[in-house]
């Protein structure tokens, strides 16, 4: 068992002070230690006590989970640039005193954050706040790996910076934060639904069929909202410690700011990248399980069969291959998906691995893979077009690339589905689904219905 115990936080800011003078320059600062294993969801309502901004991403098998607390550095770019990203990363970098022995377990300077669905939509009174991509590198990082458990601490140090008070007041900090008790968990109540323009969306859907039947296009994904309002502030803690328990193979994030959190379990992974190997996800097409074996095996054959969800999926599948081998020296898909099951849905699914050229890196693929078919449509340029004069929603980070990335630009993005913007004691869900030829609005209704059940059952309701 690891024994927790005082950082030499102050030797290490007084050398990398003196680092800021030599350069005449700010010294970005980030020391790991590793800790005595603490509850991920622990550590996360910890940090509403500091009243400090709070981040949670869990990947998808549950063996890396991630934890930020408070804001270091914040990189934020009004138009979602991925090159600009980039650079403002590398600047960071640049003038940097890492202190990390456990370089091997996505420990040290991490940004997590995320990016627009469509960096041309004007965000209104919904995603405000949310304005771009948005990248924090957390002033408190816990990072567990299956049974160890790993606290980075962030900041900046300059020649003006008074060491011991800053040394002090991080200190206080992470012994609040390791040494917190356990929360304990009251459900959220859900006192009202009010789903948006339902009507209207079905009607949306007939155009969009009408649209694919005149026009070049072959696929519009059409998302909603629904409307929620809880009989007090809603617990976000509670709610990861929901999803975590009973959205199996899903990705469970948070990303708060100002006290309000966009959060969800999305299955669909964008893209990975571990010292230049890329792993993707193609994933469209969807039915719901059964409440037997028997029935959930129909349904999966059903799946596997219909020739509407198998189009979806190919559309998914080609986009992501011509991406992925534009910057790729290989590129490995199976000829025919398989079912991907959760607990409420199961999805059509097939795997992508790749071997990054020399040059390119994970941001890079996020732009070229980002919107998919699975969540624009199909032409992209036509789908996104339709997205933008006629859907209701205000999409915001709904949909789009969500996710982390380290200093040597290993890290994970996932597509930012079956999610909701909670705000205080209201929460606006997201789902949406791929219309097609021939698609019926009462279906594709009662698809996004399905879809929302996850994140509902989640905030304390149900369809």
């Amino acid at each position: 068992m690891i024994e927790t115990k005082d950082l030499d936080i102050d030797g290490v800011l007084q050398a990398a002070q003196k680092q800021s003078i030599g350069k005449a320059a700010p010294t970005f600062v980030s020391i790991t230690e590793q800790i005595a294993w603490i509850d991920p969801i622990q550590f996360f309502q910890a940090g509403k006590g500091l009243q400090e901004n709070r981040m949670f991403w869990s990947s998808a098998d549950q063996s890396t989970q991630f934890v930020g607390i408070g804001d270091a550095v914040l990189l934020q770019n009004q138009d979602g640039s991925y090159h600009q990203l980039t650079n403002e990363w590398q600047q960071v970098l640049k003038n940097s005193w890492v202190d990390n022995p456990y370089d091997n377990y996505k420990t040290g300077p991490i940004a997590f954050g995320g990016f627009p669905f469509d960096s041309d939509e004007k965000v209104n009174e919904l995603w405000k706040g949310f304005e771009g991509s948005q990248f924090r590198v957390p002033t408190f990082l816990l990072t567990v790996e299956y049974d160890r458990a790993f606290l980075t601490t962030t900041v900046y140090v300059n020649e003006e910076s008074n060491i011991d008070e800053l040394s002090a007041d991080l200190v206080t900090k992470r012994n609040q934060l390791i040494h917190a008790p356990k929360p304990i968990f009251e459900k959220n109540a859900i006192v009202l639904k009010h789903e948006v323009d339902p009507v209207q969306w079905r009607e949306l859907v007939v155009k969009a069929t009408d649209t694919i039947e005149r026009e070049d296009v072959d696929k519009i994904v059409l998302a909603r909202e629904l409307q929620i309002e809880f009989d007090e502030i809603c617990d976000i803690g509670q709610v990861l410690n929901t999803l975590k328990s009973t959205q199996e193979h899903s990705f469970v994030f948070a990303w708060e700011k100002d006290d309000v959190c966009f959060v969800g379990a999305t299955p669909e992974r964008l893209v990975k990248v571990d010292n230049q190997q890329l792993f993707s996800t193609c994933l469209a097409g969807t039915s719901p399980r059964g409440k037997s074996l028997k029935e959930d095996n129909w349904y999966g054959q059903q799946l596997l069969n219909d020739q509407k969800n198998r189009e979806e999926h190919q559309f998914v599948v080609d986009m992501i291959k011509n991406a992925v081998h534009s910057c790729a020296k290989y590129v490995e898909i199976p000829d025919q998906p398989t079912l991907y099951r959760l607990k409420n849905l199961q999805h059509l699914y097939t795997p992508v691995k790749a071997e990054l050229k020399k040059g390119y890196t994970l941001l890079d693929v996020v732009e070229k893979l980002h919107p998919t078919p699975a969540l624009c449509g199909f032409p992209r340029e036509s789908s996104l077009a339709f997205i933008r004069k006629f859907e209701l929603l205000e999409r915001g980070w709904y949909g789009a690339p969500i996710g982390w990335f380290d200093q040597h630009f290993n890290g994970e993005f996932a597509v930012a589905i079956r999610s909701a913007l909670i705000d205080q004691d209201k929460a606006s869900l997201f789902a949406g689904c791929g219309v097609v030829k021939g698609s019926d609005p009462e279906i594709e209704y009662q698809e996004t219905n399905i879809k929302f059940t996850p994140m509902l059952q989640a905030l304390g309701g149900s369809i």
